[in-house]
């Protein structure tokens, strides 16, 4: 009997095999291939006998995982889009309606690790199937919830965070076993890529299908709907394949979980850059509204000059980081510690300045839109276009652990750069921060009344005058 065989059943891959034949065509180790010092990567034949699957079924099921990707940030935004209707039919302040978020993040928090654990050592596909059904059914339930019963809407809310949770730490590792190299990385782009859009989309869907339906309840309907569509395509389309397999050697025994403490402890061996980066989050957002806060009593220029001079002073910082990072990991580390502070100080000021310069009927559509370009042009496609310089630059060089190291280091120093192209679009800002400003008090303050024709009709002439007419009127 074979490894999957004897496995439990919700550990076993999908009609796959778990692991190559000796001889496997296209794989170091296969007979007549010699083995090299670096494992070469497999070709799409390869691939295709390691994970039983072809490389057009591969893609559909990035596909369907790229959806349920969308889907699943559409749900997280729409009540975003919303929340103004949820805070009056509920009779809540700005704290309560606060807390729904908290609520649903806390959960996502707290059942992630219990969903890595469980992804780690048994059928992923099912569990997704799982966690998707019941998170459509509980968004479904929270759209009936009377207004008396606002603790009913969190219970839900939080219960969301089951089937995030057991997506979002699902997904990316099923790519990771279909694909490998420079594949995987042009795959999790795509599947990433959902994130910005998913969430622009939750926000315009929420406050679009409330407009069309006349009720605020409708907007949590969509995602279920689409979420059964989501589960059926999960068991219809994917399939589980071999834990590791595309990346180990043909003579290499299977994969087996180790104890989760194991994990773990192997785990915290990584996790000094997490750490670094979870404390200047915190130290950079509080000092950069601290600082921002204290400029505006003598410059209301205060905001797009202190996010600049975070840009601007976290460039030459990660730049080091990256400089020193074969001769000393002290200084790296320090230098990084400073830089992602500099660079955290914008975090909240850019939300402030996007809601002060908006009307408030706009601000919705102006945070997805944020959103949207925000994540378009940065994590988006910059791991993709990181990766694609790094390999560009090994082309020219011999291979070797240094070359790798040196492509990857070299191409990573472009964000340096683009960190300072950051800063100086704020200087822009600061220029018209103030007019800006202002424009949308008056505009709130019923001071400054839209310009422009505010029906629709156009100019045309008639009989030797100009005249306004509806647009119908001269459409054929």
């Amino acid at each position: 009997m074979s490894g999957s065989d004897t496995a439990p059943f919700l550990s076993q891959a999908d009609d796959t095999d778990d692991g190559p034949a000796p001889g496997t065509p296209g794989l170091p180790g296969s007979m007549g291939i010699p083995k090299s010092e670096d494992p070469e990567v497999p070709d799409q034949e390869g691939l295709q006998r390691i994970t039983g699957l072809s490389s057009g079924r591969s893609a559909l099921i990035v596909a369907v995982l790229c959806y349920i990707n969308l889907l699943n940030y559409m749900d997280r935004f729409t009540v975003a889009g919303v929340l103004p209707d949820i805070e009056q039919f509920f009779d809540i302040g700005d704290g309560s309606s606060g807390l729904i978020q908290t609520v649903f993040i806390s959960s996502y928090m707290v059942l992630a690790p219990v969903f890595g654990y469980l992804g780690d050592r048994y059928n992923r596909k099912y569990l997704m199937c799982g966690g998707i059904a019941f998170w459509s059914l509980v968004t479904l339930g929270s759209s009936f919830i009377p207004r008396e019963r606002f603790w009913l809407l969190l219970l839900t809310r939080g219960l969301v965070g089951v089937g995030e949770a057991s997506y979002s730490t699902i997904a990316p590792t099923l790519i990771a076993d279909l694909f490998v190299a420079d594949q995987r990385s042009r795959m999790l782009s795509v599947f990433y890529f959902a994130i910005p859009v998913g969430s622009g989309l939750g926000y315009i869907a929420g406050s679009k299908v409330k407009d069309v339906a006349g009720d605020w309840h409708w907007a949590l309907r969509v995602t279920p709907g689409l979420g059964v569509l989501a589960v059926v395509l999960l068991f219809l389309v994917v399939r589980e394949p071999p834990r590791g397999a595309v990346e180990r050697h043909s003579d290499s025994p299977p994969l087996s979980p180790t104890s989760w403490w194991a994990d773990l402890r192997a785990l915290a061996r990584n996790l000094i850059f997490g750490l670094i980066t979870c404390l200047t989050g915190v130290l950079g957002v509080g000092l950069g509204v601290e600082i921002s806060r204290r400029l505006r009593r003598s410059n209301p220029r205060a905001d797009p000059l202190v996010c600049a001079a975070g840009l601007l002073g976290s460039a030459p910082f990660l730049f080091l980081s990256l400089a020193c990072a074969r001769g000393s990991i002290v200084a790296t580390y320090i230098f990084i510690f400073i830089g992602e502070t500099l660079l955290s100080m914008n975090w909240a000021i850019v939300a402030d300045i996007l809601l002060y310069v908006v009307i408030p009927t706009r601000r919705s559509t102006a945070e997805a839109f944020q959103i949207v370009l925000s994540h378009l042009l940065g994590d988006a496609g910059s791991p993709y276009l990181i990766g694609s310089i790094s390999d560009r630059l090994r082309r020219d060089w011999p291979p070797s652990f240094l070359s790798e190291f040196r492509a990857l280091q070299f191409s990573l120093m472009l964000c340096a750069f683009v960190g300072a192209l950051g800063g100086a679009a704020f200087l822009g800002t600061a220029i018209f921060i103030e007019s800006d400003r202002r424009r949308a008090q008056l505009h709130v303050q019923g001071l400054l009344p839209e310009t422009g024709p505010t029906d629709d009709r156009i100019v045309v002439p008639q009989r030797g005058r100009s005249t306004r007419v509806p647009v119908s009127s001269v459409l054929i």
